[in-house]
């Protein structure tokens, strides 16, 4: 049917009808309707910028679908945001129209409206337009420079994830992570497209870092020292994202591989994240200290939820006994419902009941007039003040049974309703009493048991996850979060007996550093007296300790006295580079470079042995940012000795050299040490470098950084280049701490003495 032939009853229809100037039939099927809901929000200026506005994308040729969204959609967007928000809409539509993008124009709109929910304003939706406009200009492609092009792949993509992305991120948050995702994936597609449905790991972990809250891994030092300072309890931490799952939203809760708490808290009116943080896990150490597990099988939900509430308000009440500081959090943090919020005739108000009764318990003034809800908190408080002396604590048991009570006086026919009342009824600080039940069905099955019997020890955790660590991006100064994985193992053992030769090969250079070695060592002991258990008796305070004994007085049992070294503290990390090319011939050698770095690791591990000082070997290679092999040689409670030798003598090269992430880890064992020194060594025969990356500066850079992040750590790096061409990067890296041997032959004898110039 056309415009002409369709017939509406009012006038004014009839006229708007004519100025829309379409022939889709599904347009006519809905323009009443979608007409009604526009007259009622937008001005009469506003109805006919809306029809021009509609026609215009009716006639862009991409069918019935983007003028039929935006007449649905607009009307919504305008009472948001305005209607002066319209020409900026339709500019963008039209440039989208114009480029390769018409495609995603159907999505732009679609996810309009939720977008403007957010946003809040005109000035927020005009700053919105300029990101996904910087978006569209940046990734969408020519061929060859010429005028054919190809569209943005991640321009509808994130359209579509733009109203979740604006529930997490800010406007600046959202443009950051949207400028990560161009800068990094403009020439993969793929890539790009998995970015922007927020589907790979790189786009995680932007999102998390522009998230707004407290971050977990801000506050995770700060909640580990309030763990094993107030609550003497070194559970280990482990964050969940609440970004990705909002279907099931995830609650905090504990296992035997620790508190899994969320990975960033909003403020909640008066209440930190931090503080937040804290309720959340005094609330875990509560159970974990005082609830014992109930088999759960032949108790219903009802029963089960009871019980888990009066439990929840019980512990709550033992921690607020040793610090009555948390009850101010609880109870802010704590919904409060009213008491009439919940029509039972409807609804099911079993959620309701419960929470206003947590609430009444731990809340003096709670209010509810209730006469069931009174009397039970009136016997909880009764039951728990015969163990506030401390002496005769309240059991699960016991709440456990004062909650079935409770269950059987208050239950009604409308708690099996389909509809359920839900409002103001989450508690987010407590945890989900996963550790309250047990089931007994499960392990009375055969089948279980032979599941354990088949189990294979190849089954078991065959090696540690990786570590993941940022890399440093030059071109935007920021870091690219969680790049580099690192994955550490101990090095395959070889035969100790190879090691030995290689020193008895050099044994007259031994021979020279022994002598410069009895130098170095530190003569200077400092006696330590009035020790209970020392190297030999300290003669004065012993004699004096028995005329004590003798006299009648409590004798000194401090007798012994011990001794320490004064004057030389120093830990050494030496990170060898493995990668291919140390399995070059050296020049005029018939030896490899590899075999050159094994006499000369060989005498430096003995030199450094000979001196004291606590030192570890470790060697490192990559293939791609996924997979950083960093392979322990020798530890720093082990000896020079045939496993460490082993080990060195089985030294193999291959890959690459992705040398700040290596770096950063070798660190993160390096920082651990109490020493007043810390020296990292690193031998290498090559620039940093990848298979992954095109750019050859951008390792070389990522790699300075990390020489300034572990100075700040107080750790002092030193390069050993192999590479004759290393003058033309390696000060740009280490400054003035590095050194070019140029005739590899006499590294050997090089690597022992500089270590000693360095740490005398």
């Amino acid at each position: 049917m056309t415009e002409t032939e369709t017939e509406y009853q009012h006038p004014l229809m009839q006229k708007y009808w004519a100025m829309l100037d379409t022939r889709f039939k599904l347009v006519e099927d809905v323009f009443e309707d979608v007409m009604t809901e526009a007259l009622a929000i937008l001005t009469r200026e506003g109805i006919e910028a809306y029809l021009e506005a509609a026609r215009v994308i009716g006639k862009l040729g991409r069918g019935v679908e983007p003028m039929l969204v935006f007449l649905e959609e607009w009307p919504s967007v305008a009472k948001v945001v305005g209607e002066p928000a319209l020409p900026q809409v339709m500019g963008f539509v039209m440039k989208m129209q114009k480029s390769p993008n018409g495609k995603a124009i159907t999505p732009f709109l679609q996810t309009l409206a939720p977008v403007a929910r957010r946003l809040h304003a005109n000035t927020q939706c005009r700053n919105y337009l300029s990101v996904a406009e910087d978006l569209m200009a940046r990734t969408t492609g020519s061929i060859h420079g010429h005028h054919a092009t190809f569209p943005s792949p991640g321009l509808p993509d994130f359209f579509a994830q733009a109203p979740f992305l604006l529930s997490q991120l800010s406007l600046e948050g959202l443009k950051n992570w949207v400028d990560y995702g161009i800068r990094n994936y403009n020439n993969h597609p793929e890539r790009q497209k998995d970015y922007f449905t927020v589907q790979s790991a790189d786009s995680h972990a932007v999102l998390q870092r522009e998230r707004h809250g407290t971050l977990f891994m801000d506050v995770e030092r700060k909640l580990d020292l309030y763990l094993r300072g107030l609550w003497q309890d070194a559970q280990q931490l482990v964050p969940y994202s609440t970004a990705f799952d909002e279907l099931r939203k995830p609650v905090p809760y504990y296992d035997k591989l620790g508190m899994r708490i969320p990975d960033v808290y909003d403020d909640a009116d008066t209440i930190t994240g931090l503080d937040r943080y804290r309720a959340t896990l005094a609330h875990m150490v509560g159970h974990r200290r005082w609830t014992q597990a109930l088999i759960a099988d032949n108790w219903s939900p009802f029963q089960r939820m009871a019980v888990e509430f009066f439990e929840d308000c019980r512990i709550e009440i033992l921690l607020c006994r040793e610090y009555p500081g948390l009850k101010r959090i609880f109870l802010a943090l704590h919904p409060k419902p009213a008491e009439d919020a919940c029509d039972p005739e409807t609804t099911s108000c079993l959620r309701h009941r419960m929470v206003m009764i947590s609430r009444a318990l731990l809340d003096p003034e709670h209010g509810y007039q209730d006469a069931n809800l009174r009397d039970f908190v009136a016997r909880f408080h009764s039951q728990m003040a015969l163990g506030e002396s401390g002496a005769n604590i309240s059991s699960t048991k016991d709440i456990a049974s004062l909650a079935l009570s409770y269950v059987a006086k208050t239950r009604r026919q409308s708690d099996q309703l389909a509809k359920v009342h839900f409002d103001n009824t989450v508690v987010d600080y407590r945890d989900d009493n996963r550790q309250m039940w047990k089931f007994i069905e499960e392990s009375d099955d055969e089948e279980m048991f032979e599941k354990e019997k088949k189990r294979a020890p190849e089954e078991e955790l065959k090696g540690l996850p990786p570590r993941h660590y940022p890399e440093w991006d030059y071109k935007s100064l920021t870091y690219r979060p969680d790049w580099a994985s690192v994955y550490e193992a101990l090095h395959p053992k070889g035969n100790s007996a190879d090691i030995d030769r290689l020193l008895e090969k050099h044994s007259a250079l031994a021979k020279r550093l022994k002598r410069i070695l009895d130098l170095l060592k530190p003569q200077d002991k400092v006696r330590i007296r009035y020790q209970e258990e020392g190297s030999e008796l300290d003669l004065d305070v012993a004699i004096r300790s028995l005329i004590d004994f003798k006299g009648g007085a409590n004798p000194d049992p401090r007798i012994n006295m011990s001794h320490r070294t004064d004057g030389r503290n120093i830990a050494v990390m030496l990170l060898l580079d493995l990668s291919e090319s140390l399995n070059e011939k050296a020049t005029g050698s018939e030896q490899t470079i590899l075999e050159l770095s094994q006499e000369a690791v060989s005498l430096l591990a003995w030199s450094v042995e000979q001196l004291g000082d606590p030192f570890a070997i470790a060697g490192f290679h990559s293939n791609t940012r996924h997979d950083v092999r960093y392979l322990h040689i020798k530890g720093y409670g082990e000896s020079w000795g045939d496993e460490a030798k082993g080990r060195l003598a089985a030294m193999h090269a291959a890959y690459s050299t992705r040398m700040g992430a290596a770096m950063r880890h070798a660190a993160h064992y390096l920082e651990a040490r109490k020493a007043d020194k810390k020296l990292m060594l690193i031998l290498t025969d090559g620039q940093p470098s990848d298979i992954d990356t095109n750019d050859e500066q951008l390792l070389i850079e990522d790699t300075r950084q990390a020489v300034k992040e572990l100075d700040r750590q107080g750790i002092f790096t030193y390069c050993i280049s192999l590479d004759p061409k290393a003058d033309e990067y390696v000060s740009g890296i280490f400054g003035r701490q590095y050194t070019v041997i140029d005739n590899i032959q006499r590294l050997p004898e090089k690597l022992p003495e500089l270590f000693l110039a360095l740490t005398k």
